[in-house]
C-alpha cells in the first residue's frame, strides 16, 4: 500500500450522521482511504462493517489482518444485486444489532462499474435513502467510488448524495450536494413497456393476475422457484393496488435484456420514501408488501406521483445449461 490517509469529515447538515463519498483510482488509493477509517472505528470501540464487491473484500481483509476478526464483512456483490435491499439487510439491520453504540461506523461500496441503464437510478435512489434512513443517527457510512472506472456523470451524482467528499486524501463540503433533486430526478416516469398487453385486475380477478403471471413468467423460462417468487410479487403489488390504489391494478409483464418484468400501476400515491426498505416486525400484519417484493426481485423501480403509482420488478432469466451424456 502506498499511503495512508485517515478522513477528517468536513461538518455537514447532519451533526450525528456523516455520509461522506470516497473518491479512489486503484486498489491502494482504496485501501489508503478505507483501512485507517476501520481502524480508527475499531481503535474508539465502534461496531465496524465492511459491504464491498468481493475483490476488494478479500484485499481489505488482508490488509486489515488481525483487526479484520473485530470486522462484519459483507459481500455487496451478493446482497447487493439489488439496492432495494441494502438498506433494510445490510444497513439498517447492522444499526438495529448495535443499539445503544456510542457510534456505529460502516464501509458500503454500492456502485460499480457496469450497472445497466435500468438498475443505475436504483442505486442513485439507495445513496439517498441513506441520508433519510440515518438522519440524526450516530453513524458514518463512508461510500467508495472508483474514480478511475465510473463515468463523470456518476461522480456528479455522488456528489449529489453525499454531503462530503473525501478526493485525493482531502475532504471537502460537496457543492452539489441535493437530496430533494436527485429523488425527484429518479421518481421520472418509467420507460414505456416494450410490450403493451395491460390487464385491469380488481378483487375478483386477483387470481387470474397471478395466474397470468406465471404463465408468462413459465413462458420466459424461469424455473419453478421463480415463478413461485413471481406470483408472489404479482399478489403483493396487485392487492397493494386494490387496497391502497383506487381498487384496482393495471397488470403488465415482458420479457427484455434477458430479464421477465412485472409491472403494476394504479391511482394511489406513495408518499413515504423509505416504504419496503425497512425490515417489518416480527408481529407487524400490515405493510411488508414493498418489502417483500424487494427480497424476491433482482430489481425494483418504483415511480409515484399525485397522478399514480408504477411499480416494476425485473426477474433474471438464467441460461439453463443443457447436459450432456457420454
Amino acid at each position: 500500500m502506498s499511503a495512508t490517509y485517515a478522513i477528517e469529515p468536513v461538518p455537514s447538515q447532519d451533526e450525528q450522521f456523516e455520509h461522506p463519498a470516497l473518491f479512489y483510482s486503484g486498489l491502494d488509493e482504496f485501501l489508503a482511504g478505507t483501512v485507517p477509517f476501520v481502524h480508527e472505528g475499531l481503535a474508539l470501540d465502534e461496531p465496524v462493517a465492511v459491504a464491498v464487491p468481493a475483490s476488494r473484500l478479500e484485499s481489505l481483509r488482508v490488509e486489515l489482518g488481525v483487526a479484520a476478526q473485530r470486522v462484519r464483512f459483507v459481500n455487496m456483490g451478493d446482497v447487493g444485486r439489488n439496492p432495494a435491499r441494502i438498506l433494510p439487510d445490510v444497513l439498517l439491520a447492522f444499526a438495529d444489532e448495535h443499539v445503544g453504540a456510542t457510534r456505529l461506523r460502516i464501509v458500503g461500496e454500492p456502485i460499480w462499474a457496469g450497472r445497466t441503464a435500468a438498475e443505475y437510478p436504483a442505486w442513485v435512489q439507495h445513496e439517498a435513502l441513506i441520508n433519510l434512513a440515518f438522519a440524526g443517527s450516530p453513524a458514518t457510512i463512508l461510500c467508495p467510488y472508483d474514480a478511475a472506472g465510473l463515468p463523470p456523470e456518476v461522480l456528479a451524482d455522488a456528489e449529489a448524495t453525499h454531503p462530503v467528499v473525501v478526493d485525493g486524501g482531502v475532504p471537502r463540503a460537496s457543492a452539489g450536494y441535493s437530496i430533494e433533486r436527485v429523488l425527484a430526478d429518479v421518481n421520472r416516469p418509467l420507460p414505456q413497456p416494450l410490450q403493451d398487453r395491460p390487464l385491469l385486475v380488481d378483487a375478483h380477478l386477483l387470481s387470474r393476475g397471478r395466474q397470468i403471471a406465471m404463465a408468462e413468467a413459465r413462458s420466459a423460462g424461469l424455473d419453478e422457484d421463480r415463478v413461485a417468487d413471481v406470483e408472489m410479487v404479482a399478489n403483493e403489488l396487485l392487492t397493494n393496488s386494490i387496497e391502497h390504489g383506487g381498487g384496482t391494478g393495471v397488470f403488465r409483464t415482458w420479457t427484455e435484456n434477458g430479464h421477465f418484468v412485472v409491472e403494476v400501476q394504479d391511482s394511489g400515491q406513495l408518499l413515504d420514501p423509505l416504504a419496503g426498505r425497512r425490515r417489518p416486525g416480527l408481529l407487524q400484519p400490515r405493510g411488508r408488501g414493498l418489502y417483500v417484493v424487494n427480497q424476491l426481485a433482482d430489481l425494483v423501480r418504483t415511480s409515484s406521483t399525485a397522478g399514480g403509482t408504477t411499480v416494476r420488478a425485473w426477474f433474471r432469466i438464467r441460461v439453463r445449461r443443457a447436459l450432456h451424456w457420454r
